[in-house]
């Protein structure tokens, strides 16, 4: 698909929100629960996002897709290719993110968080701020999935590394 077959449109992040709420502690039949085998962290990232997008990018290996448990993208649910494909350069079809500042972050948004400070694991969805623009962690409330929670402030998490991904629009193809 070309430039010029997509337009950006704007993610709906209160759609994410709704859905972080009403699955932050079960889970959504139409999706595998990959808790025991790895975590279920950005599979529940990438629901929340794609309730707030409504597009799929299925392009093999390098999209960001869910059909079933065994035919995903690995953006789908791997921290580091979910943090790859929504910050592209490149204008593909799906929802798009930049890395942030606190400052910047809005319900909807995704945070990733390292917990050494040499990999990143965990991938919590933004849901409520206390104060905005978010100055610090304990303005930022969060829903997750493998430490399941909702509402839950990022102070309370004790990590080495974060990173925000601000989600600036979504690519649809032209209709």
């Amino acid at each position: 698909m070309d430039e010029g077959s997509l337009r950006l449109v704007l993610y709906d992040r209160m759609a994410a929100v709704r859905y972080a709420h009403q699955w932050a502690y079960g889970r959504n039949p139409a999706f595998y629960d990959y808790e025991y085998i790895g975590g279920d962290c950005t599979n529940f990232a990438s629901q929340c996002v794609y309730a707030g997008s409504r597009v799929m990018n299925y392009t093999k290996d390098l999209g960001w897709y869910y059909i079933n448990a065994n035919n995903k993208a690995p953006a789908w649910t791997g921290v580091e290719y979910f943090y790859n494909f929504m910050t592209r350069k490149e204008p593909t079809a799906g929802p798009v993110a930049q890395e942030s500042s606190i400052s910047q972050v809005e319900p909807g948004d995704v945070i990733q968080l390292s917990f050494d400070g040499e990999g990143w694991n965990h991938s919590p969805v933004v849901v409520r701020l206390l104060h905005q623009p978010a100055l610090q962690p304990a303005d930022v409330l969060i829903a997750a999935h493998s430490y399941d929670a909702d509402n839950r402030p990022l102070s309370s998490y004790d990590y080495r590394a974060v990173r925000f991904l601000h989600f600036i629009g979504v690519r649809k193809p032209v209709r």
